[in-house]
């Protein structure tokens, strides 16, 4: 089980806004697609979901930004979920520079459960519950930023 996925990347042109650092709505679209690949490699790609007639929507977003990244900048960026309720999880979100070792960003979702037939909160499966680990502790995230980086 994937408890923390990891993913890297180089951030690219059509990432930059007029001030030369990354827009903010890429953060956004950034933590859309690594959810989706974390739940993917967890076994639950958005096919899976459909056929289920259940899917997650998000209720609210939260980022802090700590420092500007710009184009070229080596970013890892982590997610995993933090907690895991009856109907909602949150799931947590960190963006770091390789180069240099700089946190540029933390960030969290608040994903609710829906059925997909009524578009209503429904509970969350035991089946999906059970595919995602609860990393309820930052320090495990910290200690992933020592790690060398490759």
């Amino acid at each position: 089980m994937i408890r923390i996925y990891s993913h890297r990347f180089r951030v690219p042109a059509e990432a930059i806004d007029m001030q030369k650092h990354v827009n903010n709505v890429e953060y956004l679209r950034w933590m859309q697609d690594v959810a989706i690949a974390h739940s993917t490699a967890l076994g639950w790609p958005m096919e899976r979901y459909f056929k289920e007639r259940v899917c997650w929507v998000v209720r609210t977003h939260g980022i802090e930004y700590l420092r500007p990244a710009l184009l070229d900048d080596p970013v890892r960026l982590l997610t995993w979920v933090s907690s895991i309720g009856e109907r909602s999880s949150l799931r947590k979100y960190l963006f770091w520079r390789e180069s240099d070792r700089q946190v540029l960003a933390r960030a969290e979702s608040n994903w609710v459960f829906i059925d997909l037939r009524t578009g209503l909160p429904r509970p969350i499966t035991d089946e999906v519950r059970q595919s995602f680990a609860v990393v309820g502790d930052d320090a495990e995230i910290d200690s992933l930023l020592l790690e060398p980086v490759a």
